[in-house]
């Protein structure tokens, strides 16, 4: 619980940084909302009517008293109105955020459910040609960027089925379970693709480690089922590594796969990121980001969290 308490205690001051940095970055991109909403028109506003517009926006004042309004709002969980979808910010984010976890959670799902038995096939067989077969399907995944896996996806199945995938939608689950899937599954397919072959070698690597123990040689020469030794002795006490590297993705993929949701064609909170950097709409880039830092955070402290459940010996109080 002091461990809890200290973790908690941080975020504020975490956020606090975070907002100061993207607040910052986000006014260093050259042009404005203003530019960037008109477009060539707005060459075309006299000094009153930008003045006005200024206002509006909230732009019209110093950094530090903009950043003084919007984190004054942000503390009574205001973070603005959005100046391309012209809503609270919020609203936007959570709008977008169920489709991105969505897809975090399948490409996560897939990922362990192919990496994970086969570091452990791996490992088991260490040095063997099907062994030698793992390892190399593994640095194909980890080498081949995810931009690549998407549009082989889509060009054989166009091409080879004449079937295109689903893109530009996107149906909640307990609106429309399959059509849901439906949508995201290739998706997730090309996201779990790179991540599975980073579990399998993670996962074999702490097997080899495990299995070369003293208490694992002794429930062999004891007569414990080969089985019962790799799952249920060996495998806990190697998925640390594992849980450590799919905390870090899985709160990346939170952050939103910039570049699979714009392959195909993703409302997600990525992608929406993407456009208001684009647009300039300073207050969703703000909001976003303190938002994607915020579930990164509790992500971390889970995986921190969940140590403790594989392993008593740790004591998160020491570190």
């Amino acid at each position: 619980m002091n461990y809890l308490t200290r973790r908690l205690v941080t975020f504020p001051l975490v956020m606090l940084g975070v907002s100061i940095l993207v607040f910052i970055s986000i006014r260093l991109v050259p042009g404005d909302a203003i530019t960037a909403m008109l477009g060539t028109e707005a060459g075309l506003l006299t000094p009153d009517q930008r003045a006005a517009l200024e206002a509006y926006f909230g732009i019209d004042q110093g950094w530090l008293v903009q950043y003084g309004r919007w984190l004054t709002g942000a503390m009574q969980g205001d973070l603005g109105i959005s100046v391309t979808y012209g809503k609270p910010v919020l609203d936007v984010i959570l709008e977008r955020f169920p489709l991105t976890l969505e897809l975090a959670l399948l490409s996560m799902a897939i990922a362990l459910l192919v990496g994970l038995p086969a570091g452990v096939f791996a490992a088991t067989r260490n040095e063997r040609p099907s062994d030698l077969i793992v390892r190399v399907f593994a640095m194909i995944g980890q080498s081949t960027p995810n931009f690549v896996v998407g549009l082989l996806i889509i060009f054989i199945l166009s091409v080879g089925f004449g079937v295109l995938p689903v893109m530009g939608a996107f149906t909640p689950f307990f609106v429309d379970p399959l059509q849901n899937l439906g949508q995201l599954i290739l998706p997730a397919i090309t996201l779990g693709f790179a991540f599975a072959a980073s579990v399998t070698r993670i996962a074999r690597s702490a097997m080899l480690d495990v299995l070369s123990e003293d208490y694992v040689r002794t429930a062999r020469s004891k007569g414990v089922p080969a089985l019962s030794v790799i799952w249920r002795h060996a495998l806990p006490n190697a998925l640390i590594p594992v849980v450590t590297l799919s905390g870090v993705e899985f709160g990346y993929l939170l952050g939103g796969a910039v570049i699979v949701e714009q392959i195909f064609a993703l409302p997600g909170l990525g992608r929406m990121v993407l456009d208001a950097i684009l647009q300039r709409d300073y207050a969703l880039v703000q909001g976003s980001v303190l938002f994607i830092a915020l579930n990164f955070m509790i992500v971390n402290l889970i995986v921190d969290l969940t140590y403790v459940m594989l392993d008593p010996r740790i004591r998160l109080g020491d570190r």
